[in-house]
């Protein structure tokens, strides 16, 4: 099945504001003071005459259950915005709070998934490959840079920077990633509703000792991705396991009498 997700603003701001809340975001804990991204990697390439810099961050590649998500983010040149940190950083309160603030603030914005079906179909790189597609595709104009955050070039058109540690020190990249969080965790607290047993409210289909007990016990939910290796020792409940095919065939026409 096709997830997707997206949305992207458009607008012609002349002036350098900051940008007004829509809710309250808490004060900064001290721990978080100082450690603002910038944006001194995007004007790098502003300068270079490109456009459209677009930050793009991830979130559940490591998720037993659920979609895995990109979010893209075009930061604009005139206005501010502050307390955006990485969204690993930032508790789901504050995420939340900013969530609206940010997706005010972008010049354009989408995000995209690739659901647990196409994530054991394609595997996770591919996957996440097809996810920041969508979401690049989502924005609704064309990227002249992509920033991403690592060292893996997932989009692969010739147009990335990779920035180690990239969530940490650019505004675009991190601001994808909260609204990459907040989108998918809303995505997981819908279907706790649907399986009740499985906590997803609280461990967003992430490994924890109560998830794998569940699992262990009841077997896994439609939503489950089913190539872990974790998955080959838990009851199935009557759940296809999902078999990838055999890369080098069979030695046997099976249609042969």
């Amino acid at each position: 099945m096709l997830l997707w997700v997206g949305a992207n603003h458009d607008r012609a701001a002349t002036t350098l504001s900051s940008v007004g809340s829509t809710g309250t975001v808490p004060r900064l804990r001290s721990a978080l003071r100082g450690k603002a991204p910038g944006l001194a990697v995007e004007r790098e390439w502003w300068e270079r005459g490109r456009e459209v810099v677009v930050g793009l961050d991830e979130v559940g590649r490591g998720a037993w259950a659920g979609p895995l998500t990109i979010g893209a983010v075009v930061a604009p040149k005139d206005r501010r915005i502050t307390k955006v940190r990485d969204s690993k950083l930032l508790t789901q309160s504050e995420r939340e709070a900013l969530f609206e603030r940010i997706a005010d603030w972008a010049e354009a914005w989408a995000v995209g998934h690739a659901s647990h079906a196409e994530c054991d179909e394609l595997g996770m790189s591919e996957a996440q490959r097809l996810a920041a597609h969508r979401a690049l595709a989502g924005l609704g104009v064309p990227a002249d840079r992509v920033l991403l955050d690592g060292n893996w070039d997932f989009v692969g058109r010739g147009t990335s920077s990779l920035i180690v540690r990239g969530d940490r020190t650019s505004l675009s990249i991190a601001a994808a990633s909260v609204l990459a969080k907040v989108t998918r965790d809303r995505l997981m607290m819908a279907e706790a509703h649907n399986y009740p047993a499985y906590d997803f409210e609280f461990n967003k289909g992430y490994p924890c000792p109560r998830h794998q007990a569940t699992l262990q016990g009841l077997g896994p939910t439609p939503i489950h991705r089913h190539r872990w290796v974790f998955m080959d020792g838990i009851h199935w409940s009557g759940v296809r396991r999902y078999e990838p095919p055999d890369p080098q065939g069979s030695l046997f026409d099976v249609n042969e009498s």
